[in-house]
């Protein structure tokens, strides 16, 4: 059986749930340790809120293709989520790393988004195009908002850490 452009485009909101998925739960596990940066917690909470109703947003375009959310990609994603934050908590950086990994992830939903918006406007449907272009607005906004903290953070850690040494 040929792969349809409309296969694609359900294959990669697939993707892009599972993406959600893994981001809800790094987001979560992420501001449950940066108690110590109160702007940065409150942000990543208030994008962990903006993450559930992308996922169920994606689940609304999925269903217009008559298929749902892969349970195997969002079990991965989750699974990826938490062995991110296990990790984190051996290392005493770890706010920094998870800052980079953050930054990092943003823009990978921002070229997914992309590449979605693309292929829904190729194929016509706007309603996609509509919702994607709004999910990826947000994520592009969490990207520069971290990549414009970044800066602060960093200082925030290094005084913390000189003060403790």
């Amino acid at each position: 059986m040929a792969t349809t452009k409309a296969d694609y485009l359900a294959q990669w909101l697939r993707d892009a749930h599972a993406m959600e998925e893994q981001a809800e739960q790094m987001l979560g596990s992420t501001a449950e340790r940066v108690e110590a940066y109160p702007e940065l917690r409150q942000r990543l909470l208030q994008h962990q809120t903006e993450t559930r109703d992308q996922a169920r947003l994606i689940q609304s375009c999925l269903a217009r293709y008559e298929t749902s959310n892969s349970a195997l990609k969002d079990m991965a994603g989750k699974a990826t989520a938490l062995a991110q934050s296990v990790s984190g908590l051996f290392v005493s950086d770890e706010v920094v790393k998870g800052l980079m990994a953050g930054i990092t992830f943003e823009h990978m939903e921002v070229a997914a988004y992309s590449i979605i918006v693309a292929a829904a406007r190729r194929l016509g449907d706007n309603e996609t195009v509509e919702i994607c272009s709004r999910i990826l607005l947000e994520e592009d906004e969490m990207a520069a908002w971290l990549e414009e903290k970044a800066p602060e953070i960093v200082e925030q850690f290094l005084a913390a850490e000189a003060t403790s040494a």
